[in-house]
């Protein structure tokens, strides 16, 4: 797989691990095999993008795209769903019961663990009235053709209840910190037996039962499509935002078992590798 004979060129890699701008070798944003696997492409993805594109007598470039539809296609196939909250907000229930001591009920629903398989099997949620959502599944004042979650404006939780935001709970500086809102009872599962249809679908985490974790989220290595083909240096493109580091997001609980090297979806998301 050659990206550029000046990108994958060893000299101007070795560059990049030594002067501490890549973790290693295998830092997820290198072009070498050993990132591309720990960044979660599927080795059957390498393989069939490599028949498609055969070889040839002469150099040929071929766009990180093209490969990246293989990972997703294999990806899609293959990698379990989970949900996970990268920017969370609190979302609390006011109408949501409690048992005999007061303290609130745990649910728990059964979701698919791959829509595309079957034969993957089901695990079970747990859901309580305290909930991490996206900062982004809120507005206080929603733009237009902005469907999500807002004042009045009741949306679905993925495989739970329709919820409707009732108040938005801000802190000293006015920024929303808490959203309060009331759940419909009769739409568990996700469905309203009056038929009514809501235009959001939102992913959640039980904040009793999060599990929180660092993800690293990536851009390309480099800001041009061939590097250095503008100076005559690779590493003059280089993208000093090829890496966020996300701390305190919110998965839910069956991420506490991902192996090394396992891929998962995260709804709405996209997909991570452990």
């Amino acid at each position: 797989l050659e990206l550029t004979h000046t990108v994958t060129s060893k000299r101007r890699l070795a560059k990049l691990v030594n002067d501490g701008v890549v973790d290693g070798w295998d830092d997820a944003r290198m072009p070498t095999l050993r990132g591309l696997r720990r960044r979660g492409y599927p080795a059957a993805a390498l393989r069939a993008f490599c028949r498609e594109v055969g070889t040839t007598r002469t150099n040929s470039r071929q766009s990180i795209e093209y490969l990246e539809a293989y990972v997703r296609r294999d990806l899609n196939a293959t990698a379990q769903r989970r949900m996970g909250v990268l920017d969370p907000l609190k979302l609390r229930l006011t109408n949501w019961p409690t048992d005999a001591d007061g303290n609130p009920v745990v649910e728990h629903f059964e979701v698919a663990n791959n829509p595309e398989r079957p034969e993957d099997g089901t695990r079970l949620i747990p859901f309580t009235g305290e909930l991490w959502i996206e900062q982004d599944d809120f507005r206080e004042v929603p733009p237009p053709k902005y469907f999500r979650l807002s004042p009045g404006r009741e949306v679905r939780l993925r495989g739970a209840y329709f919820v409707t935001a009732t108040e938005a709970v801000k802190d000293a500086d006015g920024n929303v910190v808490e959203v309060l809102a009331t759940y419909d009872p009769e739409t568990k599962g996700g469905n309203a037996p009056d038929g009514r249809r809501v235009k959001s679908t939102m992913h959640w985490v039980s904040a009793p039962h999060a599990v929180e974790t660092t993800v690293a989220l990536y851009e390309r290595l480099f800001t041009a499509e061939a590097p250095g083909e503008r100076t005559g240096e690779a590493l003059d493109d280089l993208n000093p935002n090829s890496r966020r580091i996300v701390e305190g997001a919110k998965a839910e609980p069956a991420l506490a078992d991902a192996a090394p090297g396992e891929v998962v979806q995260f709804e709405r998301l996209g997909y991570f590798a452990a």
